[in-house]
């Protein structure tokens, strides 16, 4: 049976993915960043709904659990994610021989200055979401969510295309090794 917020929240489980297998390990630290994009997308899905829900339903008992769920995983794991590209991947990927430096630059301060754009429209967005988990109707302006969804939307688009693939090619096992035990710690 359905519950009364099931249309609002998506699965954020972190044990298996949606296909039920087993999710990536710090073993396979490109793989957890792409997972994460994928429930980054799906907050991001969740927040959409939250804004057609508030105006339909008001800020009810499912609009307060969605606009919870979103903050502890904003607060919490995109934070992390954030840090781990910023902290582990970019310096390793600065270190490789193998990188066209200029590229390579170009590409990683694209991706900073992104995460401060994202990281403003999140502490703009949050203040309303803390309101709506307290059970106090705010309206989600719509301009805000679009500027919010949108960067990380294009944001995972080049790290997926970009990013990713040039990490793969770029780390031997060593240094995938190490940028999985930064990111454990």
């Amino acid at each position: 049976m359905a519950g009364p917020m099931d249309h609002l929240n998506s699965s954020d489980k972190m044990i298996t993915s949606a296909s039920g297998a087993a999710a990536p390990s710090f073993d396979h630290p490109l793989e957890m960043l792409h997972a994460c994009h994928g429930k980054i997308l799906r907050q991001c899905d969740t927040l959409k709904k939250l804004t057609g829900h508030l105006a339909r339903q008001g800020c009810d008992e499912a609009a307060q659990q969605a606009a919870q769920g979103i903050l502890r995983y904003f607060d919490s794991a995109a934070r992390l994610h954030h840090q781990d590209e910023e902290l582990d991947l970019f310096p390793a990927l600065r270190a490789s021989a193998h990188a066209d430096k200029t590229q390579l630059d170009a590409l990683l301060e694209r991706l900073l200055s992104e995460h401060v754009v994202m990281m403003s429209a999140w502490d703009e967005l949050r203040v309303v979401l803390l309101r709506l988990a307290d059970g106090v109707y705010a309206p989600l302006p719509e301009t805000l969510v679009e500027r919010f969804i949108g960067s990380h939307v294009t944001h995972i688009a080049i790290e997926e295309t970009d990013l990713l693939p040039l990490a793969s090619q770029l780390l031997n096992t060593r240094q995938m090794m190490q940028l999985g035990r930064s990111m454990a710690e």
